[in-house]
């Protein structure tokens, strides 16, 4: 008996250890009647629910300001050896410009994985009075959002704001119950004082669905640490940049969607551009329905089957293997240039970390203490 125990302790540590492969396909290489186990690619998803009245332009600005060392930090995750993709979505609520109808809430953005359609999303926020419904809000999320089936994905909402949390018709503690039947983890942020996040159940919450309750000074302004990796940083931007080969319809708008949002970082500063340059070294920043070379890499175009209409300029009037070439020689670019910028980010983050021994940045500490810690009950790892 004592030997049976054992083993079953043993398999049930060796499958809570293995929680992040657990799920697997198979499928058959070839005509060889020989299956091989794969595993399922593995998200972190993030519904980020902002309230956008009057008070809250503070949140917003700490939202924009913050977005890339959320993902950065994010980008570091594991989930066993897979490296999990990130999808945010965006909502606002409590702004009386919203439909009433709606209980003044809006989707602003589904779950997607563009960077910066999500910047651009941030950017475009303003701010005006009205009504927050929380309970609504999370519900809306849990209903509209595609959250998927599979357990060991990460799956959060965070919704953050200031008035009492019981507002609206639909009461947060039946949005719980979804959430939890959703596996979704209910993340509160109240922007004020603790003890009236408390009174005002925001905690209550977050318990709701074991999430984690943070209050934070939403107006504080957003610290970033300048360091001697900067300059050369942001001149592998202008060179990474050089790398992406827009096609298609959408290809020359959104070329000039990632300089819109390279120039909105900059705005805030000369880190937090650096901060947005290092997101785009990561595995995470990946535009495939418009870059040629990343759409390659990830096998959802043929070459042979581009239209020239679709091709840019410079490719026009080439031969197949001529635009293989040219493509090939753009990503060995970009993977240099890349490993570069991690390189220095590595340095970069030895340097910060001796001059800001406690993260002073609200949204940003508040998200990802909750992240990561609700990751390691998944067995997520950093």
């Amino acid at each position: 008996m004592a030997f049976k125990r054992k083993t079953l302790i043993y398999g049930l540590a060796l499958l809570s250890m293995m929680a992040c492969n657990a799920n697997t396909k198979t499928k058959d290489v070839g005509n060889t009647g020989i299956e091989h186990k794969t595993p399922n690619k593995h998200f972190i998803k993030v519904a980020l629910l902002l309230d956008t009245s009057n008070s809250m332009d503070g949140l917003i600005d700490q939202a924009k300001a913050q977005l890339w060392q959320i993902v950065n930090e994010l980008s570091y995750a594991k989930c066993g050896v897979d490296k999990p993709s990130l999808e945010i979505a965006l909502y606002e609520y409590g702004n009386d410009r919203l439909s009433s109808k709606n209980g003044f809430i809006k989707q602003v953005l589904p779950f997607s994985n563009d960077l910066d359609a999500i910047s651009k999303a941030l950017f475009e926020l303003t701010t005006n009075g009205g009504s927050e419904f929380c309970g609504q809000v999370i519900e809306t999320s849990l209903q509209q959002l595609n959250w998927g089936n599979n357990p060991d994905d990460l799956k959060l909402v965070f919704i953050a704001g200031n008035e009492p949390f019981t507002q609206g018709k639909v009461s947060y503690k039946h949005a719980a119950t979804n959430a939890n039947e959703k596996d979704v983890t209910v993340n509160t942020i109240y922007c004020g004082a603790y003890s009236n996040g408390v009174h005002e159940h925001w905690k209550d919450g977050a318990d709701l669905t074991n999430g984690d309750y943070i209050a934070i000074n939403h107006n504080q302004a957003t610290v970033h640490v300048a360091s001697p990796y900067d300059d050369e940083i942001l001149q592998l931007n202008e060179n990474l940049n050089k790398t992406y080969v827009a096609y298609g319809n959408r290809g020359k708008e959104k070329v000039q969607l990632q300089a819109e949002q390279d120039a909105n970082a900059s705005g805030y500063s000369k880190a937090n551009a650096v901060g947005r340059t290092v997101s785009k070294s990561s595995h995470l920043y990946k535009n495939s329905k418009w870059d040629l070379v990343d759409a390659v890499e990830a096998e959802e175009v043929a070459i042979e089957d581009l239209e020239t209409e679709t091709l840019p300029e410079v490719l026009k009037g080439k031969s197949t293997v001529e635009i293989k070439a040219f493509v090939s020689e753009k990503q060995k670019a970009r993977e240099t240039i890349q490993k570069k910028i991690q390189d220095l980010n590595a340095k970069r983050k030895v340097y910060i970390s001796e001059k800001q021994k406690t993260s002073a940045n609200g949204l940003e500490s508040a998200m990802t203490s909750a992240i990561k810690k609700q990751a390691k009950l998944k067995k997520y790892s950093w």
